[in-house]
């Protein structure tokens, strides 16, 4: 099973934390940086093969993975020269991967059983397959609807339920076999452009543990929590990398 991190993003969000380091390294608990937790997931989970994109201080993130071997992993790397988004470095390397894969952010915290994921992407025959999760959010205000001038609805502080991206998903080759390499592409323009061909993708349900830590309030959050979720996120024997 092979499994695509896309660890090249400079975090923006996330400074000052990551002016010296590249995101997906920020220790989390003091003891475990974010890539380190999710790789040693991915070998509990079956992977074996790994290719991390990097380009923001991706020398740190070579140094501290190296082959994977560590790991149980094997890795490798594909470095952008521009910015490529989210799912334009695969463009240039699918001669690489497998028919069926995983495509992931490498800045994220979650129980999801990704070979679970890939397994059933490779069963729906989907060309790609989004793990979401339900966020619940309360609006503080009373929420009007109008036409014109005209108030047709009213609701007094509602509740909204809907699901989002996990920055997880299954990907088969044939979705990305006819954009050429070098192009900066997103994972919001591979959804529309698959809807607009009429080929949707699949959905994965997830209601677990996810933490996207892309800001700082969710940084430290990671780490209020940590200490709670820890043994559920870490395989068991797990230490840290020294």
């Amino acid at each position: 099973m092979h499994v695509v991190i896309m660890a090249g993003g400079a975090g923006v969000r996330l400074r000052p934390y990551t002016s010296t380091l590249p995101k997906p390294l920020v220790p989390i608990g003091e003891s475990y940086a974010i890539l380190e937790i999710i790789l040693h997931q991915l070998a509990a989970c079956g992977f074996a093969q790994v290719t991390l994109a990097i380009n923001h201080l991706g020398s740190l993130i070579r140094a501290f993975v190296g082959d994977g071997s560590r790991f149980n992993l094997k890795v490798e790397y594909i470095e952008e020269r521009e910015p490529l988004s989210t799912i334009g470095p695969l463009f240039g390397i699918r001669d690489r991967l497998p028919e069926h894969f995983l495509v992931m952010n490498g800045d994220i915290l979650t129980n999801l059983d990704y070979a679970g994921l890939l397994t059933h992407h490779q069963r729906s025959g989907a060309p790609l397959t989004v793990a979401t999760f339900r966020r619940t959010v309360k609006i503080d205000f009373g929420v009007l609807e109008a036409e014109g001038d005209k108030i047709i609805s009213f609701s007094e502080k509602p509740v909204l339920q809907y699901r989002v991206s996990m920055g997880v998903y299954g990907l088969s080759k044939s979705a990305i076999a006819s954009y050429p390499p070098g192009r900066p592409f997103g994972f919001d323009q591979l959804v529309l452009d698959l809807l607009g061909k009429g080929d949707p993708p699949a959905g994965y349900e997830f209601d677990g543990y996810w933490l996207d830590i892309g800001r700082p309030e969710d940084y430290d959050e990671a780490n209020r929590s940590f200490a709670q979720v820890q043994d559920m996120l870490l395989p068991v024997g797990t230490t840290p990398v020294a």
